[in-house]
């Protein structure tokens, strides 16, 4: 056999197997190292083309043109291959990411409301029940609503930049409110009796945060004023409030206290919710029977005086709570703290509450 036979033979053998190799290759990475194989440098195409200048002129010629169609045919194969490799792989990768739009979506978390909004939402709701309405006022406060008008001694302790939050460069004139009595004041000086409001907001007091004290927090008062107000309302309608709050089946009591801003003044117990007023081993009350909830009293003459109302026909009373306190009280909570670290791991246990 001459060796232009024999390059003819092998042409058309490396023709016949690079096909079939080129048709059995599964994925697009092995299709390319069966080109690399088949046309590359080293591979057996190129070793015969290598070989032609050894040929006469007319064999070189014609078994040129054959390596030409053989490495044509091979180029075509490897195309339509990789087409054919391409549309597979499109089609499984649609399948795999195929969205069925039937199904419902991905929920992202619902969240809810904040346990002490709800707690004053719901306090508020209580005495709307009841007739009283909603007052707003300042947090920057003139020391004259705050202290003043409240009947707070200007040497009062409670005055002191110990305990209070002045504003720098207003002579102690100006400060965050301590309390949200200063909006019971403004109500009064904006209207004539009868007066029913109740006065939610944030109060600010250069308290050491612990368990039971921060420094901001929110604080729910309360105002009754109009002709014949007696003592008996006062109790009746904290009953209401805390009966609706702790339940029914419970008592509350009024213990003598002072405000300055009250005469008599009292502080408000309820009977213990955990131990129903049985004391002994109870670990809310420790053993006392009653937990103390609020404070209040009647509204001193000083105060309806300030604002020009009539001390001899109208009367009313006052009283004012920390949210935290009757939250962590409802919840069974034993750090206020909690409240405010925005820990989702401890208010995500209010998110299913109504």
């Amino acid at each position: 056999m001459s060796d232009a036979q024999d390059l003819r033979a092998r042409l058309e053998a490396l023709r016949a197997e690079s096909i079939e190799r080129i048709e059995q290759v599964s994925d697009l990475p092995g299709l390319e190292e069966a080109r690399v194989r088949i046309l590359g440098r080293k591979a057996p195409l190129s070793e015969i083309r290598s070989g032609l200048g050894k040929l006469e002129a007319d064999d070189r010629k014609t078994v040129g043109q054959l390596a030409n169609e053989v490495q044509t045919a091979i180029s075509d194969t490897l195309e339509k291959r990789r087409e054919d490799l391409e549309a597979d792989e499109l089609a499984a990768r649609w399948e795999r990411e195929r969205i069925d739009v039937t199904l419902p979506g991905s929920a992202s978390p619902v969240g809810s409301i904040h346990p002490l909004t709800r707690t004053m939402w719901e306090i508020v709701d209580i005495f709307a029940g009841l007739g009283y309405r909603v007052a707003d006022g300042p947090e920057v406060e003139l020391a004259a609503y705050n202290y003043d008008a409240l009947n707070f001694s200007p040497d009062h302790p409670s005055r002191t930049p110990q305990d209070v939050f002045y504003i720098e460069g207003t002579n102690e004139e100006v400060l965050l409110r301590t309390h949200t009595s200063p909006v019971q004041i403004r109500t009064m000086e904006s209207q004539p009796p009868p007066i029913y409001v109740v006065c939610p907001g944030r109060v600010y007091r250069r308290d050491e945060q612990d368990p039971t004290h921060l420094s901001g927090f929110v604080q729910l008062e309360g105002l009754a004023i109009d002709e014949g107000i007696t003592m008996g309302d006062l109790k009746g309608s904290l009953e209401a409030f805390a009966h609706q709050v702790f339940g029914n089946d419970l008592e509350i009591r009024l213990r003598p206290h002072h405000f300055p801003f009250t005469e008599p003044s009292a502080e408000v117990d309820v009977q213990c919710f955990a131990c129903k007023g049985r004391g002994g081993a109870c670990r809310l009350c420790r053993g006392e029977r009653w937990i103390e909830i609020l404070g209040c009293g009647m509204v001193h003459p000083f105060l309806l005086e300030w604002v020009g109302y009539d001390a001899e026909r109208y009367t009313g009373f006052a009283f004012g709570m920390g949210i935290e306190r009757i939250a962590a009280l409802a919840h069974g909570v034993n750090d206020i703290r909690y409240f405010w670290e925005n820990d989702l791991r401890f208010l995500g246990n209010f998110a299913g509450l109504a």
